[in-house]
């Protein structure tokens, strides 16, 4: 039978060996003067291996020298220094060798004490417990605990110094290096701990910043977590990415791999890991110890698989090349936003795209010409953070990575490559990306709170612990949300954030309103983030409800206006006030005018939860009250003709009134064709968008409305896309007559409004085609016809209807506009169907 080699540590050794006997030979050389002295140690294991035997040998050197040796130049040498308990003074050298480390150990003994010219330096090697050395196996047949440990005899030099040199081969890298020195009569130096002298090989104590995983020019990988809460770290790197458990363990040493709170340490090289993790043992035993923990921070995640921990890569992150990429800069009064979500947008059959990018980013690259065609200039994603999938995408457990599902090869790195390809192209098209984010809470079973519970979660209130809330405005979480979204700006080139949940992020230590809450306040006045769009959203993803706060918005954050919403449904359900649709028509300056403008309320009908805007007009049960919906006479399906032309007349109003009011539209996925959740309001419910719902007489007329009204917000922007609100003199409120609006009224259901624009520096223009007209607005939610009076034109400007929701199709909009003929004594009226709205431009008259 034939015998094979491994290395072990200094050693080669058979690998199938039956049993050995274990002899040593010393050889001793003379020195004088400056001559090296060596003491070589000859291991020589025997091998009876039935019908043949062989031998190997190496050489384990352990040298003494009159000069100091330490003083060594190799790659990366790394230096210890330690006092031992009489005061004497131990140093450490490991450098680098590539195939091998080298080690230099030199004791510098007090004059008093330790002044023997022979001592024993017995040693071990382990890596995730210092209690259980990693056994030789060239000693494998000795006993237990007998087959850890090896001593080596050091004599003094011409200094008084004690010198050793050891050397590893990198393949047993990383693990610690634990030695004493004893006395002949096994009196033992430890450290002034009373501990071990212990040091890594093959990594080092690391850099505590940056946070997470990160690469140095040489190549070496830096690891660093924060947790003040744990007795010890062990960190974990696994060499299959298939494997539930760690292919090597190494526990970091508090007093070398801890700075404050924060863990850290590095390796020379990945070598044969993939991935990697953490183990936090607390103090008081929770049940986490034996979880591998995801880093908080990790860029790149292994490929996730159902019944694995979520760990690091241990890669670097794909290059992608920008090219000639600009990011469009649009300001706030320029947007018209398309909401969807990156799955259901393209994973139906009627996309027509490839299987592979299919409810992909890549899939919602391809159909940019979509979002385009319906005249919107930024569309934002619903959350794409890895999440929960029981709880949804509104619960994450991850803030630096894209989720891998929605990548082609589902995993990281198509997401990663695929998303930044999405965004170039969207940016190609004058299209901004900006993300919804949420960081008031995490998913239930998220590794930051086992990595670090009390420091990461608001404890303070009881409300706060059962939501698993971030405590935000907490100094290391505070970081960890900011260093998010600069990693997503500069990364993704990600245009601008919408904070779901954003009056949590206004909460202090203990779960208590701060009017200054520091997270907003750094995001606001960031170098990076001050630059993008900060859109704050109210809505809470627990009580499914929006709430009304005071948001801090230093003149630069957005909100999303819920109050729209509501008052513009009521006034077409025929309740509420007229006066409440006025405010939202102009602006919102009941909420915009301090400091901001009606550029800063982001307009919304329908949202990811709550009834899409088909179901609006066609489900008004008891248990949809929340809803505020009107289902026009019929509750869902019908063939009822009068019911369905309310429907259709209904749609159009809500889509007009969106993108008439003056702020930024914002429209959700699959209004624009139809998109029926069943009268659901879960999100849960929500199907995927079908394309071919496009190609219906519905779909048809429905996108050619939203893109006209967006082409006319840009064609009008004197008017409609201001950043300023409107002068009194720019608009007038008007009855049907003409007369004042019947604000207080609570059965009126019509409203009109006549707006002028700033002719301010053309005044005395010659060319009448470069003065824009006046428009006229009005509004009829009631269940009659109005004959409505128009304002008298001025003087070389007739009316044209425009837009018409109560006409069939294709009559309902025109792009030239169709005149209305003057009646007697110059009066010019109309007559407005019942449940419509209309639109109408002061054009210079043609001869």
């Amino acid at each position: 039978m034939l015998s094979t080699s491994s290395v072990i540590g200094l050693y080669h050794t058979p690998t199938n060996t039956a049993h050995s006997c274990h002899l040593f030979s010393r050889r001793a050389l003379n020195y004088q003067g400056h001559t090296d002295s060596h003491r070589e140690f000859l291991f020589r294991q025997t091998a009876d291996l039935g019908t043949r035997s062989s031998s190997t040998e190496a050489v384990l050197k352990a040298q003494a020298s009159p000069r100091n040796s330490i003083d060594q130049d190799f790659e990366r040498l790394s230096r210890y220094r330690f006092r031992t308990e009489n005061g004497g003074q131990v140093t450490v050298a490991v450098g680098n060798k590539g195939v091998k480390y080298p080690v230099y150990i030199e004791f510098c003994p007090t004059c008093s004490n330790d002044n023997q010219n022979k001592l024993i330096l017995s040693w071990g090697i382990y890596r995730s417990d210092s209690t259980s050395f990693i056994p030789l196996e060239f000693q494998s047949s000795a006993p237990s605990g007998q087959n850890s440990i090896s001593d080596i005899p050091v004599l003094q030099n011409s200094y008084g110094s004690y010198v050793v040199e050891m050397e590893f081969e990198s393949y047993l890298a990383p693990f610690y290096l634990s030695f004493l020195l004893k006395h002949p009569g096994n009196s033992e130096i430890k450290s002034h701990r009373n501990t071990n002298f212990c040091v890594p090989v093959g990594f080092s104590s690391g850099n505590p910043a940056p946070l997470g995983l990160s690469f140095s020019s040489d190549g070496r990988i830096n690891f660093a977590l924060f947790s003040g809460n744990v007795e010890s770290v062990f960190l974990c790197l696994f060499d299959d990415n298939a494997s539930e458990k760690p292919a090597l363990e190494i526990e970091l040493d508090p007093y070398v791999n801890r700075t404050g709170d924060i863990w850290h340490a590095a390796i020379d090289s990945a070598g044969p890991f993939v991935s990697y993790g953490y183990r936090c043992k607390r103090k008081i035993f929770d049940g986490t110890i034996g979880k591998v923990l995801l880093d908080p921070y990790t860029k790149l995640l292994r490929k996730m698989v159902p019944g694995l921990p979520d760990l690091g890569a241990l890669c670097v992150r794909p290059t992608f090349d920008w090219g000639e990429d600009v990011r469009p800069g649009l300001p706030l009064e320029k947007l018209s936003v398309y909401r969807l979500n990156v799955k259901r947008f393209t994973t139906d059959t009627s996309s027509k795209l490839p299987s592979e990018i299919s409810g992909t980013f890549s899939g919602v690259a391809e159909k940019a010409d979509h979002v385009k065609s319906l005249g919107f200039n930024a569309v934002l994603l619903e959350p794409i953070f890895p999440f929960n999938e029981k709880q949804g995408p509104y619960f994450p457990f991850h803030f630096f990575s894209p989720i891998q599902s929605c990548g082609p090869a589902n995993d990281a790195i198509s997401a990663i490559n695929s998303m930044k390809d999405l965004v170039k192209r969207m940016h190609a098209s004058g299209i901004e990306v900006f993300l919804e984010v949420v960081f008031s809470h995490t998913a239930e079973k998220s590794a930051i709170r086992d990595v670090d519970p009390s420091y990461f979660y608001t404890d303070g209130d009881p409300d706060l612990g059962g939501r698993n809330a971030l405590n935000c405005n907490y100094p290391i979480v505070q970081q960890m949300v900011v260093e998010s979204l600069r990693f997503w700006v500069t990364e993704f080139r990600i245009d601008g954030f919408c904070f779901i949940n954003a009056s949590y992020l206004l909460k202090g230590f203990h779960g208590e309103e701060v009017s200054r809450p520091p997270l907003i306040e750094t995001i606001t006045y960031d170098p990076v983030l001050s630059k993008t769009k900060m859109i704050a959203d109210c809505w809470d993803p627990y009580d499914l409800a929006s709430k009304e706060t005071s948001f801090p918005h230093w003149n630069k954050w957005a909100e999303i206006n819920s109050k729209f919403s509501i008052d513009v449904r009521n006034f077409l359900r025929g309740e509420g006030l007229i006066s409440d649709l006025a405010t939202r028509l102009c602006g919102s300056g009941d909420i915009f005018s301090a400091g901001r403008g009606p550029s800063f309320s982001f307009n919304f009908i329908t949202r990811y939860l709550g009834l899409p805007l088909v179901d609006l007009v066609s489900f008004s049960g008891s248990d949809l009250s929340a809803e505020l919906s009107w289902n026009c006479g019929e509750e869902g399906a019908t063939d009822n003709k009068l019911v369905l032309e309310t429907r259709l007349k209904q749609i159009r109003n809500f889509l007009f009134i969106l993108l008439i009011s003056l702020g930024v539209p914002v429209l959700n996925m699959g209004d624009e064709c139809g998109s029926s959740a069943g009268g659901s309001p879960a999100h849960s419910n929500k199907k995927p968008l079908n394309w071919s719902a496009m190609r219906t007489p519905f779909g048809i007329q429905t996108t050619q409305l939203i893109s006209y009204m967006n082409s006319l917000r840009e064609r009008r922007s004197d008017i409609l896309q201001k950043r300023e609100f409107l002068k009194e003199e720019h608009i007038c409120w008007l009855n049907s007559d003409l007369s004042s609006p019947k604000w207080l009224d609570t059965s009126a259901k019509f409203l009109a409004m006549e707006l002028t624009p700033d002719t301010k520096g053309i005044e005395h223009c010659s060319d009448s085609s470069l003065i824009n007209g006046k428009l006229y607005v009005a509004f009829n939610a009631g269940e009659k016809s109005e004959t409505v009076m128009l304002p008298s034109s001025a003087r070389e400007m007739v009316w044209v209807r425009l837009v018409d929701t109560g006409l069939p199709y294709p009559e309902f909009l025109s792009e030239e506009g169709v005149s209305v003929p003057e009646e007697i004594s110059g009066v010019v009226t109309y007559e407005m169907k019942s449940h419509s709205c209309v639109l109408f431009e002061g054009k210079v008259q043609q001869d």
